[in-house]
């Protein structure tokens, strides 16, 4: 499954192949004993992956990016697997799973990573041109807990499900671009909302 994705189209390189390799290892022993995830089959990781690199595809380009709740790994650490040249800041407040975004960021040696044990509003000094993140909560309380770590040019983006539609009226958000794919829908906010 992930080797039929087009890097030339996602502008990833080969190498991605290879991480993605460790990463399946890794989360599959680690996930048993600390339970950082529910699917923890090799295609259920793969269709995590190919979620998290999706918007690659539409998202403008960005010098550095902070994902809010990487949690095992979706999709900060995927993102920043694929973009090895990107500044990538993992924010996740549980230890258990910064230790593992720790591990695999070591095994992979992947210098572009900074993995931050901090809820985001307890982050300081941090602006970042991107912001992602995955089922952490609505859209409003998103966009008002990274406050912090934005500026009016930052762009946003959230992995939403099915309720999509009832946040971005909650958020009154008017410039917003929406992609979907199977039941996930990319929520892309560019720079002032």
């Amino acid at each position: 499954m992930l080797h039929n994705i087009d890097l030339e189209k996602l502008k990833i390189d080969k190498e991605f192949f290879h991480r993605c390799d460790i990463f399946i290892t890794l989360l599959q022993k680690w996930g048993k004993v600390h339970n950082l995830s529910g699917r923890l089959t090799k295609e259920d990781i793969e269709e995590n992956i190919i979620d998290s690199i999706s918007p690659l595809e539409f998202i403008d380009n960005y010098d550095s990016f902070a994902d809010i709740g990487t949690g095992a790994g979706y999709p900060g650490l995927i993102l920043a697997m694929a973009k090895a040249d990107k500044k990538s800041y993992l924010i996740e407040p549980r230890q258990k799973r910064v230790a593992f975004l720790n591990f695999v960021k070591n095994s992979l040696g992947l210098k572009n990573v900074e993995v931050l044990c901090k809820r985001v509003e307890e982050v300081e000094g941090l602006k970042v041109d991107l912001v992602t993140s995955r089922a952490v909560t609505n859209t409003k309380l998103l966009l008002d807990i990274t406050a912090n770590i934005s500026t009016d040019k930052t762009s946003f983006l959230f992995y939403k499900g099915s309720l999509l539609e009832s946040e971005i009226e909650e958020a009154k958000l008017k410039n917003c671009i929406i992609h979907s794919r199977k039941d996930r829908n990319y929520l892309y906010l560019k720079g002032k909302i």
